[in-house]
């Protein structure tokens, strides 16, 4: 192995040493815990420590990078303390996460390190948001990335390149090739000479490296690093390698040919280094005794901290405090919208989305045709001529990368829109929402401040792919707020609350009711709580509990039948839900109805039928009554979709009910 040290002094040679001698020592030493059984897990990365530490001292401390489970060097080459890295892996409070997550599985703002989560492509997409901010306010950085040689097999890979590709973004993608995906040998991965090929596909500059020659890594990534602010764009290096352990221990070796472990043996990053340093007098033998003397001090001296940190007890409110973010606003009091001039629902959206633009600066909107198109719905027309494209962007196919797009942009302290062209789109980039968004506030206290916007429901013969209600999928993930408004008023209210709020909003909006739909909506610029019901009209019959379409069906059920005193409420917010709003609407009555466009099996009504039955059974007079759409796809043909549709069965529920 050849060093080439460019311009390096001789004390920062040592100091490159020192950096990657330590995440070495530091497993050896984890190694040890974990047979004795004080760790639970280990990802080692022993044989790959050039590439970490390299990247990471080639980089701004204040740029972001996106690690994996092997990237020790990334943790301890920003100076971490090593006390709280070791409280992190033995799952103490005193960690990063709070005992909340493993490894490597987290991430801190103070060292501009988003940590991963276990489905790896994701990463990549976060850094192409970090860049877009850097290049947004025109500063000279970067974001770096890392994946595996099979992490390149992962849609979220194509996404996330092509995204960036596409937006000239300043982000440095590294492969790191290893040779193995667990137990997958690349020649069962794919079938391109090099990983670096792929980059020719995207328009993109790579090379392919030594990865386990810390210089060479650190002058490329120097390099292209420059490259990358200079030309506002991004760069592929496939860093080749090798992982002298198994994927994580309990996995173990006897897949890999032994002539691979010898061979790779005589590459050994630190040691060949470290033989460097000796035969060019730049450290004598003593001295690198004295070294690793000095590390396995720290190393023992640190973990003796981490081993006095007291034991962790569970604090149940504090840890259902800490699955959102504290959510100021401009009006958290409760106080109904009204007044106004007549709008429809579409107006309200398009109007509360406009004003936050305007009061929002670093609030950027994403979707695709959303620019000059102006969006499928038209909500965005006109947009990018007054706020310019650099906010309104039209995005690629790729939902998954413009998801974490989002979540990157919220790193940097900018607020995202995304719009789902059709809310059945959503599942491309489910795994972002659901993983991603949702539970990073819980996991190391970073918030996510995106919403995303979603055209749903029936009702205009769009068929299966066009036409499905899917809230209830994310009302079961916390972290996650769902809101679904169903009046102009309440649109624009509870939108402009939605892009206030710090948390991840999926925000649903009714296809059926864009134009359909009007009502007095307030010119001012006003907030909808979110998490607070509406009470749309009282009644002493039957209480019917619902939201979107269901407040309509409702209203049109009492306007065609007088004689049944209906008492109506609108959830609005499903994530949240107003429990305080349902018991005072169960009692009204004594006769609860819910009722949803959505599916039956599964839905929300479910769920809040179990708690009314466990929290409200003295205030019932009957059992309650869900009224739902067929369990079935939704159909195209307008006479199937009749039928498949809650409405259609309305009148028997209802009249069951009474007669009760």
């Amino acid at each position: 192995m050849q060093f080439f040290r460019q311009n390096l002094a001789n004390n920062e040679l040592v100091h490159i040493y020192k950096k990657i001698l330590l995440p070495r020592m530091i497993e050896e030493k984890m190694l040890v815990l974990l047979r004795q059984g004080k760790i639970s897990k280990w990802f080692s990365g022993i044989g790959q420590e050039a590439i970490a530490v390299g990247a990471t001292l080639a980089m701004q401390e204040d740029e972001w990078i996106m690690p994996l489970h092997r990237n020790l060097g990334v943790f301890t080459s920003r100076n971490m303390p090593l006390s709280k890295l070791f409280m992190q892996w033995q799952g103490n409070k005193e960690g990063y996460s709070k005992g909340r997550e493993r490894s490597f599985h987290f991430g801190t703002r103070e060292h501009h390190i988003c940590g991963m989560i276990s489905h790896l492509g994701p990463q990549l997409a976060i850094a192409d948001g970090v860049a877009l901010a850097y290049k947004l306010r025109k500063e000279n950085k970067i974001s770096l990335a890392f994946t595996g040689d099979g992490g390149t097999s992962e849609g979220d890979f194509h996404e996330a390149l092509n995204t960036a590709a596409v937006w000239d973004l300043p982000v440095i993608f590294i492969i790191e090739n290893n040779g193995y995906g667990l137990s997958t040998p690349v020649n069962e991965q794919y079938r391109c000479k090099s990983l670096v090929d792929k980059a020719i596909g995207y328009g993109m500059e790579a090379v392919q490296i030594d990865g386990n020659n810390i210089l060479t890594v650190l002058d490329t990534i120097k390099g292209v690093r420059d490259y990358c602010i200079k030309n506002q764009k991004p760069y592929l290096i496939e860093c080749m390698t090798f992982r002298m352990r198994g994927h994580e221990e309990a996995s173990g070796t006897k897949y890999v040919p032994k002539e691979l472990f010898e061979q790779w043996e005589k590459k050994d990053p630190v040691k060949n280094f470290e033989q460097y340093l000796l035969a060019e007098n730049i450290l004598t033998a003593e001295k690198i005794e004295t070294i690793k003397a000095e590390t396995k001090s720290y190393i023992e001296t640190e973990l003796s901290i981490a081993y006095n940190a007291r034991p962790l007890i569970p604090d149940t409110d504090e840890e259902m405090n800490d699955v959102y973010a504290p959510a100021p606003g401009t009006d958290r009091t409760g106080k109904e919208p009204h007044g106004g001039s007549e709008k429809r629902f579409i107006d309200g959206i398009k109007e509360g989305l406009h004003q936050s633009m305007i009061n929002h600066s670093n609030l950027i909107l994403m979707g695709q045709d959303i620019a000059e198109y102006g969006g499928a719905f038209k909500i965005t027309e006109g947009f990018v001529q007054e706020f310019g494209k650099e906010r309104v962007r039209n995005t690629p196919l790729c939902e998954s990368a413009i998801v974490g797009t989002a979540l990157g942009l919220s790193l940097e302290g900018y607020k995202a829109m995304m719009e789902m062209q059709f809310a059945d789109f959503v599942t491309v980039g489910f795994n972002q929402i659901v993983n991603n968004l949702a539970k990073i506030h819980y996991r190391w206290g970073q918030n996510a401040d995106v919403v995303i916007r979603m055209p749903t429901g029936g009702g205009v013969g769009a068929g299966p792919f066009h036409s499905q209600s899917n809230e209830a999928w994310f009302a079961h993930t916390p972290g996650l707020k769902v809101v679904y408004p169903s009046t102009p008023a309440d649109a624009k209210g509870l939108l402009i609350a939605a892009i206030n709020d710090p948390n991840p909003v999926m925000f649903f909006e009714h296809k059926a009711l864009y134009r359909s739909v009007s009502g007095l909506v307030p010119d001012e610029y006003y907030e909808v709580p979110i998490g607070k019901a509406r009470l749309v009209q009282e009644g002493d019959d039957i209480t019917v509990i619902t939201y979107g379409s269901g407040v309509h069906w409702a209203l049109d059920y009492a306007k065609n039948h007088p004689d049944t005193s209906l008492y109506i409420l609108d959830l609005r917010s499903l994530l949240p839900l107003d429990y305080d709003a349902i018991e005072e609407a169960v009692a009204a009555t004594g006769k609860v109805l819910l009722l949803h466009e959505d599916t039956l099996i599964g839905g929300i009504g479910g769920e809040i039928a179990a708690w009314i039955a466990g929290n409200c059974f003295t205030y019932l007079d009957a059992p309650v009554m869900r009224c739902a759409s067929l369990d079935t796809p939704i159909p195209f043909n307008l006479e199937l979709e009749k039928n498949f549709m809650a409405y259609s069965r309305l009148d028997a529920v209802v009249k069951k009910l009474l007669e009760y």
